[in-house]
């Protein structure tokens, strides 16, 4: 399963037509599209695997595989954006999803208190009322004003120019009430502290506090969840970037592991390609950068090339607190002994506490931990754990400071396989062990069956994404970087655009997917977002077969996809 460093296709363009810096699933998607619309694209990965943050690993000698990113997605049901974004590039019968328990897709387990969130508004607003029936009318208002917000925000980003933004907030009513915070709204409502900790059960979700995150985030994140259900990819979360390196391939475009790019090209004001480590570069007159949003403009990019105002604001950016991983083997099937739901796991009613300690640079004694297994969400895979066993994750929010991991330097720079301080590796191991002890309040026989375990820290998300502090979630979906007031996806360097998490179409696998859409619209000039939300298909399915028992997505990512010939029938189709 491991390769070495790949090589450039000798039958490569001398010159592409577009450059994506970065395989996260925005990257891709991004490149899938400006492919399906003819253009010749190259996607340039710095790792061995493409995928980003959706991307698994395996251990053991391939006995268990373990999911990075992809836990739980919503709005893959008939009509869903994620749906539609897969629909577009003819992959909506290829990759395809397993509902979780729609009584319950989130467990919230509080001390005395075990709620079980299910599908849609209505059943979520009646088991909150069978819960808290005193604070029936602080609930009804609360629900109603979230639901009121995320049905009527637009299905794309608010507009980053301050016109268009100004105009946006006079015509569209629920946007005001979407900025006011989210400890505002439950103040108003007059909610009591146990209420508030289960409305924010899955405040993990987007990773910041009721005081600082806008209504619109927290309702938005609800309502990807609630209006048509949670799923999870049948056969794990690398066969999303899989199928679309596979199109990009067929659609002739590249995707490139191993190719870290160390600076993008400037001249006279435009993009005009990349330079690799080694010295290798590209030319094309577009670039896109789905790296981490500092690094590109202020590393990548360069101070000089960029306006004072544009340096100063990048440098203000707040990036989202990012998360400690625990990774278990066990030789248990959790599938007979835990329902299809994700947990989030909390000591008390104090969510704004644990995110203020994060910030303080501290994890408390007992960290809210979320749980999750793909055992019980895919139980029919037997490629990510041998029969009779289970795979289990455990995240929790993390301080990002690199003192507080006893790492000098910039870890990015160090690269895999940096030695670690011994000092790292005790913290490492102290954390790893109270995600275990709390996650044994859920499973209680858990340590009995251990057989791997492996922990990631900030600091290695750090080093393998090169993402400013370990951060999965782009810049902090915070009141002040939300909507208008996050990055758009054009750039003040003519000929380089922005796609990922930290742009204004915000975060999450569909959040980050059809941003990928946006930013290969705007490049292309023409609205591809709403076309694929009206159900066009761009291209015509390419990978329509079967797929072969053998097929393995994680090798498909390890190696680059060759230059094709342009497929006949892979002409942009108006089929829906």
């Amino acid at each position: 399963m491991t390769t070495g460093p790949l090589p450039t296709d000798p039958r490569a363009p001398e010159r592409a037509d577009a450059i994506v810096v970065g395989s996260g699933l925005g990257g891709l998607s991004c490149a899938a599209y400006l492919a399906a619309c003819g253009l010749r694209t190259i996607v340039l990965e710095q790792g061995k695997v493409a995928g980003g943050c959706s991307q698994v690993f395996r251990r053991q000698g391939n006995r268990y595989e373990f999911d990075v990113g992809v836990h739980y997605i919503g709005e893959c049901d008939a009509g869903g954006r994620m749906t539609m974004v897969l629909h577009g590039l003819g992959l909506d019968r290829r990759v395809a999803f397993r509902e979780l328990d729609p009584d319950g897709y989130a467990t919230i387990v509080l001390p005395g208190l075990t709620f079980r969130v299910p599908r849609g508004w209505d059943a979520y607003l009646h088991r909150l009322i069978e819960v808290f029936p005193d604070e029936e009318r602080g609930l009804r208002r609360c629900v109603r004003v979230m639901r009121y917000v995320a049905e009527r925000m637009p299905a794309g980003p608010l507009p980053s120019h301050p016109g268009q933004a100004a105009a946006a907030l006079r015509s569209l009513p629920a946007i005001p009430l979407g900025l006011l915070s989210v400890e505002r709204l439950f103040n108003l409502c007059g909610l009591s502290p146990r209420a508030r900790a289960v409305l924010l059960g899955e405040s993990g979700d987007y990773g910041a506090p009721p005081s600082r995150v806008p209504v619109a985030v927290h309702a938005g994140v609800m309502n990807h969840y609630l209006r048509g259900g949670a799923y999870y990819p049948r056969g794990g979360g690398q066969v999303i970037a899989a199928n679309l390196v596979e199109v990009i391939g067929a659609l002739g475009g590249q995707v490139r592991t191993k190719a870290r790019v160390e600076q993008i090209l400037v001249e006279h004001g435009a993009a005009v390609g990349v330079r690799l480590a080694g010295g290798e570069e590209l030319r094309a007159p577009v670039v896109v950068s789905n790296a981490d949003y500092r690094r590109t403009l202020l590393d990548l990019v360069g101070r000089a090339q960029l306006r004072r105002r544009t340096v100063r604001k990048v440098e203000r950016s707040r990036m989202a607190l990012p998360f400690f991983s625990v990774y278990l083997g066990l030789d248990m099937d959790l599938a007979d002994q835990l329902p299809n739901s994700t947990f989030w796991i909390y000591p008390n009613d104090d969510v704004e506490g644990h995110y203020r300690a994060a910030y303080d640079g501290r994890v408390p004694d007992g960290p809210p931990v979320f749980l999750t297994s793909a055992t019980t969400k895919d139980p029919d895979s037997r490629r990510a754990w041998p029969a009779g066993h289970s795979t289990l994750e455990l995240m929790c929010l993390a301080p990002p400071d690199h003192s507080f991991w006893a790492v000098d330097g910039d870890p990015a720079s160090e690269g895999p396989g940096h030695p670690p301080d011994p000092a790292y590796r005790s913290r490492k191991e102290a954390l790893t062990e109270l995600l275990i002890d709390r996650a044994a309040g859920v499973i209680p026989d858990l340590r009995e069956h251990l057989v791997w375990r492996e922990a990631s820290t900030p600091v290695t998300h750090e080093r393998f994404t090169l993402s400013t502090g370990g951060a999965c979630y782009g810049l902090e979906l915070a009141r002040d970087q939300v909507g208008p007031k996050r990055p758009g996806v054009r750039t003040e360097i003519r000929g380089l655009y922005l796609t990922g998490a930290s742009t204004v179409w915000g975060h999450g696998i569909v959040g980050v997917m059809l941003g990928g859409v946006g930013t290969a619209g705007a490049v292309l000039k023409r609205d591809l977002t709403s076309e694929i939300l009206k159900g066009r298909r761009i291209v015509a399915p390419l990978l329509d077969q079967p797929i072969p028992d053998d097929w393995d997505p994680l090798l498909v990512c390890r190696t680059s996809s060759p230059v094709r010939r342009r497929p006949a029938d892979a002409s942009p189709s108006p089929n829906k």
